[in-house]
């Protein structure tokens, strides 16, 4: 092989690669018109949805307005209802109202009979009460339920048992349940077998 013939070679692979070179450039991969996607809506639906949009937009300040009404009259309607952590907490200021209107009416209840567990009351709320056992004259004992009724908090008297004695100053022994409103979050929930 002389250098005049490998020079020939070289110069047949140069020209043999620069042609297959143009013929991908501008024959399989040449300029092809670009595809334009159509639009996945028309501008006239487009247009529908953003005065739609638009419309929902100005109705929040008015539901906004009308939350903060319905959140101001619900804080009012659930002022009585007693402000604790938990179910226990609930129950020792029932037992504090106790004490505190009894000691005003001059009556000594001082001893709790155990506390029941929070129950239900509506699908939104729970009842914790507390019974205690004390004794008192009978206008002690009006004086006290009519000082029940005038608290602030949410309250009732689900059950009074009054039993009159034998002493001279005719003092009655009076056992009373006395429930007051908890959020429902303090009662707990039943576990149990699922119904059908």
């Amino acid at each position: 092989m002389t250098v005049g013939t490998l020079d020939r070679r070289m110069l047949l692979v140069l020209l043999g690669g620069l042609l297959l070179i143009a013929v991908l450039r501008f024959g399989v991969y040449g300029d092809r018109p670009t595809q334009v996607v159509a639009p996945s809506e028309s501008i006239p639906a487009a247009e529908k949805r953003l005065e739609r949009l638009r419309q929902v937009a100005a109705t929040v300040p008015g539901k906004e307005a009308v939350l903060k009404r319905a959140s101001a009259e619900l804080e009012t309607r659930e002022k009585g209802i007693l402000k604790a952590d938990t179910a226990a907490q609930a129950q020792a200021q029932l037992l504090n109202v106790i004490h505190t209107i009894a000691a005003a009416n001059g009556i000594d209840a001082r001893g709790a009979e155990g506390f029941p567990a929070p129950k239900p009351l509506a699908a939104d709320y729970g009842e914790v009460s507390v019974p205690v056992t004390f004794t008192c004259g009978i206008d002690q004992l009006v004086n006290f339920l009519a000082a029940l009724a005038n608290e602030p908090e949410i309250l009732a008297t689900n059950e009074i048992q009054v039993t009159g004695g034998n002493d001279k100053k005719k003092n009655v022994q009076v056992r009373l349940n006395l429930s007051g409103v908890v959020p429902k979050k303090l009662v707990p929930e039943k576990k149990g077998v699922a119904t059908f």
